[in-house]
């Protein structure tokens, strides 16, 4: 099978399973390349999701490794033997790998949770809102780099157009409400938009207001995954260097523990829609 020069978060994590299967069940990595012929090399390879794993080879693995997780190895096989092509890939080469990479795990995800204080969350945003917001970046981005990444944005909400509509919980702080990105009517246009998404039956949309004492995670913008099994679980955090992913097991119950603050903290879903009609008559 042939190599992958810039393997994806999904191709990667893929291999990161298989690694932490094998590490906890002891086993060399020369002993695991033994139980499918080849060597050593090429399993560090599809470890590191340089080289893809097949579904047979998994469960080879998964067997010798005592994984007893059915459930889970099923997971990772199904993840092995998807070989479609998503919408996304249109735009590699011309947008950054991270970005890809998002727009991938959504469209994967069983479930998502995610919690913005500065900014409505992507999926939820209008097309003028997004400019806006690309367009306050530094360094500067250009007029072709902003329209790319506006189309991107836009392209990544058919996740709630598809036959299963992806089930969407976005924590809002009060102060994204009132960042007027682009303006006036451009905000105002905005939250209009986010109260109708709210109305939809998979999407729900909390707000946390100002008066509430403490923000745990307050400096990121973060995106909760749910996998197929929740060992597939997936958190995204913004960076200025690009988006962050991480599956280990301590990070994953840091954040639901954060999400389960936001979910106590956060008003009702009717409160929420009163208060950013609230915001709108102030702007």
């Amino acid at each position: 099978m042939a190599t992958r020069s810039t393997p994806t978060e999904r191709q990667k994590r893929l291999g990161a399973e298989m690694r932490k299967m094998r590490l906890a069940s002891a086993i060399t990595t020369e002993y695991a390349a033994g139980l499918l012929g080849i060597d050593r090399t090429r399993l560090s390879n599809m470890e590191s999701g340089i080289r893809p794993f097949s579904g047979d080879r998994i469960r080879t693995l998964a067997s010798n490794y005592s994984c007893t997780d059915q459930d889970y190895v099923d997971a990772l096989v199904a993840m092995a033997e998807d070989k479609s092509r998503g919408w996304w890939e249109r735009h590699r080469g011309t947008l950054p790998t991270g970005l890809l990479d998002i727009a991938e795990l959504e469209w994967h995800a069983r479930r998502v949770r995610t919690a913005q204080v500065m900014h409505v969350p992507g999926l939820l945003q209008t097309e003028e809102y997004a400019r806006a917001v690309f367009t306050a970046v530094l360094p500067a981005l250009s007029r072709l780099e902003v329209e790319l990444r506006v189309a991107h944005r836009m392209e990544r909400q058919q996740v709630f157009s598809r036959p299963c509509p992806l089930p969407y919980l976005a924590y809002v702080h009060e102060t994204a409400l009132r960042m007027p990105y682009g303006g006036t009517e451009t905000a105002h246009r905005q939250l209009e938009a986010l109260i109708e998404q709210s109305e939809r039956e998979n999407i729900e949309v909390r707000v946390i207001p100002t008066h509430v004492d403490g923000f745990p995670g307050a400096g990121h913008a973060l995106l909760y995954a749910h996998g197929p099994v929740t060992h597939l679980d997936t958190v995204q955090l913004d960076s200025a260097h690009g988006p962050e992913f991480t599956g280990a097991e301590a990070q994953l119950t840091k954040y639901r523990a954060q999400l389960d603050w936001m979910e106590n903290a956060a008003l009702s879903e009717a409160a929420s829609r009163d208060l950013v009609r609230h915001v709108i008559r102030e702007f």
